[in-house]
């Protein structure tokens, strides 16, 4: 096998990848971090949301004495953009079985002063000491086989600079959430898709607060069309994922006022909910 196959056949590993770079911080001073944000998690030049709570949910990892998030919630103030920016932590209050902490992203405008793009509250625990006593009613969702589902390789050619996460993401749509790609959208505000990193690595708690915001908005099939800017954000991580591809379902059951909810729920391999998420989103109208 020549060599630069043999590579590309090498999946990546948790701790060893892409995202694991792209995310990692480097601590300047006690709860003062350095990054430089990635432009290959940009969608319409703007970095994506999730890809963003990851790096803030990395730097608490490191600062808090718990190592998993296990909610953490998010309100973006203004775009982040690509290039060096610096996050700020907090601890709150560290007990025997979670730490609270608050986390902020600056970066500098075009006149050299400091800008708060994000603000995180977060409490962090253990996800190995969870007890296996699960009591739900929930269902994975009804997604078709990976191979009868369609990612962004089969669609049209993408405007360039626009959409350079998708080339960092494995993503599978459930054609029953693609009529908007056709231009005939359900009205049904639902997006269903299998997803993981498109150089195999598995997913961890950090991956998934990426997954939650990874897929197309729901306006998409609610017949809108651009960009749909996140105001604040919710997830919670349930439990650590089995190695495999995800399955993320995310509903909108309501707009209303040029603003809309978005519902996430992030499935594993051995059908657990592992995470959940709502967030807040602003539409353009008309």
């Amino acid at each position: 096998m020549p060599e630069a196959a043999s590579a590309a056949a090498v999946r990546a590993t948790i701790g060893d990848s892409e995202f694991d770079r792209d995310t990692a911080v480097t601590r300047r001073a006690p709860g003062v971090y350095d990054i430089d944000l990635s432009a290959g998690w940009t969608i319409i030049n703007a970095v994506n949301g999730g890809y963003l709570l990851a790096v803030l949910g990395r730097a608490l990892g490191d600062a808090l004495a718990h190592p998993d998030p296990f909610t953490i919630s998010a309100h973006y103030l203004t775009a982040s953009q690509p290039g060096p920016a610096v996050v700020r932590t907090e601890t709150v209050r560290t007990g025997r079985t979670l730490s609270t902490g608050q986390a902020s992203l600056f970066q500098y405008d075009d006149e050299g002063n400091e800008v708060e793009r994000i603000r995180v509250l977060a409490s962090y625990g253990d996800l190995d000491t969870l007890p296996d006593d699960v009591r739900t009613s929930a269902k994975p969702p009804a997604i078709p086989p990976m191979d009868q589902c369609f990612g962004p390789e089969d669609g049209p050619a993408p405007v360039e600079g626009s959409s350079a996460i998708t080339d960092r993401l494995m993503l599978k749509l459930d054609p029953a959430t693609l009529g908007w790609a056709l231009g005939q959208p359900s009205g049904r505000g639902e997006m269903r898709a299998w997803f993981g990193l498109s150089d195999g690595r598995d997913a961890d708690p950090l991956s998934l607060l990426l997954a939650v915001d990874a897929l197309p908005p729901t306006a998409f099939e609610l017949g809108l069309k651009g960009w749909v800017p996140t105001v604040e954000l919710t997830a919670h991580v349930r439990c650590r994922p089995a190695p495999g591809p995800l399955r993320v379902s995310i509903t909108t059951r309501n707009l209303a006022g040029g603003f809309l909810e978005e519902d996430a729920e992030v499935w594993d391999s051995a059908d657990r909910l592992v995470a959940q998420s709502r967030q807040l989103a602003r539409v353009r109208l008309g």
